[in-house]
């Protein structure tokens, strides 16, 4: 279980973290502000609705002294302005009826309204959320991505903000309603009668440090649920995306088992976290039930040890329903912060990511570069992924505007990053790169990269069409130049004969294409965005003698007028390069053309007899 173990130490470090609930919350409350208005309305609705909530009880009572079981009670001052003096019992218990039923549908409308209203505003927080993620996404340098697993990302992108939605869609307003809801209940509560008020809250504190107590323990539990999750689905994505990979060596099985084994820790902290949940609000109800008995007995007691009696038969029967919604309120609160706890754990997941700063940006005095004419200078270039183990050690080169430069060399000899440096996914750690005289970082990378063109060995295809793939090159090319351009790169034959031709939909990564016929719309694309630097990585590996022939001649037009960077296994590619530069690990130990490094017997004729053997 290689790779669980690996996921279960990534587990442990994040769940160590603390959770820094006040910042957190207080920076997750900044995405509201723009609905300032709506939240207003939303608070209006929220006191409407706990009003409403807080007389049935009190009509009740009123209607039992009142009218049901009348004594010496006074009649409130509102009753004597609604009814007569000499209305009957039941014309006065049918009209408190009445105002007890319209403050229930009071209730219903208020609290239906705000939970649309604020559902309307935690679906554009999470719009704005999302789209900040996937920019910031974007925005990272490829050395974020090599330590970081693209499920897990996808993961904070999709699950973490959808628990803060439903915080935001639900849980502020229930949190809200609550809190006042209590604080409503009290005062009530002591208005009625002060000694059966202060009886009820004896349970009180004992609930609160049984809430601080549970809380605590779900702190750590639901940071572990969102941790795991995003192991999960990095899990899931990766085997996804090499399914073929995972056919074709009969592994399925084996990463079953792995992803059980990761699936089985997600499975462990939703247990571990519902299991503080389900013997937390059990005692939630005990102790509310102990109050309920305990107002019940001493309201009992009120009555018959007194003559008169210290509260009415009305009052006992208001305060069991409002002892009984005290006590929902705080179950609800404290339910409710331990789903706060879930959208934390999540929010600081997500602030994680937004607050990572790219490695590679514009210097501040960045200027835009230039048309360039193509010259290009790696001057004493050093780099290393990771210090101390440098990857390419004082590279010299020059590439004159128009010339097609070839790297060979073993595998791991820094081609691929040579050219990964050029185009600044990474920036040298000593060094510089120059062109027509610009440092390349101090130029816009925007202005860079829309001069250069990379052909990849694995060429990705976005789901889309046919046209629309080639477009990417230049977003606001016509469907002519398109077309142009497919003819140019040998790709308009095979276009044609698909089944809705430039307007064939692609599936994922364009599967549905062959590899040579990605890599011709990888050229067209190229050609499209007419690029002055071009960055070619073996594009003409892995397909049929026939398919590299036109692939070839496509390259051939592409490279007109164009400085090039070919990276090159099959040297057979590379003999009309203008240089031919060979790299060993990490330094350049063999420049010329063909010819002269053949003439020379050093390592590029190794590698190229060598190759010529195979193949004969």
């Amino acid at each position: 279980m290689m790779f669980g173990g690996r996921h279960m130490r990534g587990l442990t470090q994040e769940a160590a973290k603390p959770i820094e609930m006040g910042r957190t919350l207080r920076r997750l409350l900044t995405y509201l502000r723009p609905f300032r208005a709506l939240l207003l309305t939303v608070a209006a609705l929220i006191v409407a609705s706990t009003v409403s909530r807080l007389l049935p009880p009190y009509l009740m009572g009123v209607a039992v002294d009142q009218f049901v079981a009348p004594g010496d009670q006074p009649r409130p001052a509102w009753l004597e302005w609604l009814l007569p003096q000499d209305a009957s019992r039941t014309t006065g218990l049918t009209v408190t009826m009445l105002m007890v039923l319209s403050v229930y549908l009071l209730d219903w409308a208020a609290t239906g309204s705000q939970i649309y209203l604020m559902t309307l505003a935690g679906q554009r927080v999470l719009l704005r959320m999302r789209t900040q993620i996937f920019e910031r996404i974007l925005s990272l340098s490829l050395k974020f991505f090599d330590r970081h697993e693209a499920g897990d990302l996808m993961s904070r992108l999709v699950n973490d903000t959808q628990v803060i939605n439903q915080v935001f869609s639900g849980g502020i307003v229930r949190l809200t309603g609550m809190s006042l809801s209590l604080v409503g209940i009290i005062a009530a509560m002591l208005g009625l009668n002060w000694r059966l008020a202060l009886v009820s809250f004896t349970v009180l504190p004992v609930m609160i440090l049984t809430t601080t107590v549970f809380s605590r323990r779900a702190r750590a539990a639901f940071r572990r649920t969102r941790q795991t999750i995003g192991e999960v689905s990095a899990e899931l994505q990766e085997n996804i995306a090499a399914v073929r990979e995972v056919q074709a060596f009969a592994r399925e099985r084996a990463n079953v088992a792995e992803f059980e084994a990761i699936n089985a820790a997600n499975r462990d902290a939703n247990v571990q976290a519902q299991s503080i949940l389900s013997a937390f609000s059990p005692t939630l109800d005990v102790l509310s039930t102990i109050a309920l008995a305990i107002v019940a007995g001493y309201g009992g007691y009120l009555i018959l040890a007194f003559d008169p009696p210290l509260v009415s038969v009305g009052t006992i029967i208001a305060f069991l329903t409002y002892v009984r919604r005290f006590y929902q309120p705080i179950r609800g609160i404290a339910n409710l912060y331990t789903q706060l706890q879930a959208a934390v754990a999540g929010a600081e997941r997500i602030f994680e990511l937004l607050d990572t700063q790219p490695e590679i940006t514009d210097a501040p005095d960045a200027v835009p570069l230039p048309p360039v004419r193509g010259r290009v200078e790696f001057d004493h270039v050093t780099f290393a992924y990771q210090e101390g183990e440098p990857v390419l050690r004082e590279i010299c080169l020059t590439a004159e505007p128009g010339q097609t430069v070839a790297l060979v060399g073993p595998t791991g000899a820094g081609k691929t990053t040579l050219v990964s440096l050029l185009a600044r996914f990474y920036d040298v750690d000593q060094g510089a790169i120059r062109i027509d005289g610009y440092d390349v970082r101090q130029v816009t990378r925007e202005s860079l990269r829309r001069q250069m063109g990379i052909v990849l060995q694995d060429t990705f295809l976005f789901s889309g069409t046919v046209m629309e793939n080639i477009r990417y090159g230049r977003l606001d090319a016509s469907d002519e130049e398109v077309i142009a351009a497919a003819r140019l790169a040998n790709a308009d034959q095979f276009i044609t004969r698909l089944p809705e031709g430039y307007q064939t939909p692609l599936g994922e990564r364009g599967h549905n294409l062959s590899h040579g016929q990605r890599q011709l719309l990888a050229i067209a694309r190229a050609i499209l965005a007419d690029p002055h630097i071009l960055i070619l990585d073996e594009a003409t590996s892995s397909v049929d003698t026939r398919t590299e022939m036109l692939i070839q001649q496509a390259l051939d037009e592409l490279l007109k007028g164009r400085t090039s960077f070919v990276i090159a296994h099959r040297l057979s590619t590379v003999r009309n390069a203008d240089q031919v530069i060979v790299l060993d690990q990490g330094r350049i130990v063999e420049r010329g053309t063909h010819e002269e490094l053949l003439g020379a017997r050093g390592l590029y004729c190794e590698l190229y007899e060598s190759q010529f053997r195979r193949q004969v």
